[in-house]
């Protein structure tokens, strides 16, 4: 099993995204996290396809982009375009699920579906043998730096023992400590936000991360 760190960009210094990204590159991220919000799915508002776009420029770690919008159908490429190398969406959109992972695959990138704390892990199932990834949200989302929901890891450990092969993403309230626990659970793939940015030494904590 391959461990990999997502840093999340949402708890960046906007002001200085070039850096941002650069300090993760140079920390041995694998993937770069990147949460897009459109006031109506959830109660928040963040970037879209032109600032990604324009970070795309400087930074080759693959983008991990995670939709927190109502209709992500109507928008999958302009994503594409902007440099994203994996898309996730929520389970829970207003789009048709199926046709929706069939846009991204078409566009040549790899589709992920997320699913809220509440959400049965059931509901990704009729999809797995089209997706890369499953984003378990350990958090509501909407906002960054909310505490870790431990009881949603028993849904990690079902995905888990169904499609071992699956990368499973977690995303909200990851640090140092409640990595080990969703580790244990049978996730893979840690969205890290505040743990990564607000570290004296970001690469000395993407290391602790995936080690």
């Amino acid at each position: 099993m391959e461990y990999k760190v997502s840093p999340s960009m949402l708890a960046s210094d906007y002001s200085r995204l070039a850096d941002e990204l650069k300090k993760c590159e140079n920390g041995g991220a694998d993937l770069i996290h990147l949460d897009v919000m459109d006031g109506h799915f959830v109660p928040n508002i963040s970037i879209g396809a032109p600032v990604i776009k324009a970070m795309k420029r400087v930074c080759e770690v693959p983008f991990d982009i995670h939709l927190m919008i109502s209709e992500p159908l109507k928008y999958i490429e302009d994503f594409v375009d902007a440099g994203a190398d994996i898309i996730s969406f929520h389970v829970e959109c207003d789009s048709d699920v199926s046709e929706t992972i069939d846009k991204i695959l078409s566009c040549g990138c790899k589709a992920a579906l997320a699913v809220k704390p509440n959400t049965p892990i059931e509901t990704v199932y009729p999809y797995l043998d089209r997706l890369s990834m499953v984003l378990v949200m350990t958090v509501e989302p909407g906002f960054g730096g909310q505490s870790f929901m431990e009881g949603v890891m028993p849904k990690i450990t079902e995905l888990r023992r169904k499609c071992p092969e699956l990368d499973i993403q977690v995303d909200g309230g990851i640090n140092t400590q409640t990595v080990k626990i969703a580790r244990e659970a049978g996730a893979n793939v840690f969205v890290a936000g505040s743990a990564v940015f607000k570290s004296d030494d970001p690469a000395r904590t993407i290391q602790e991360l995936k080690n």
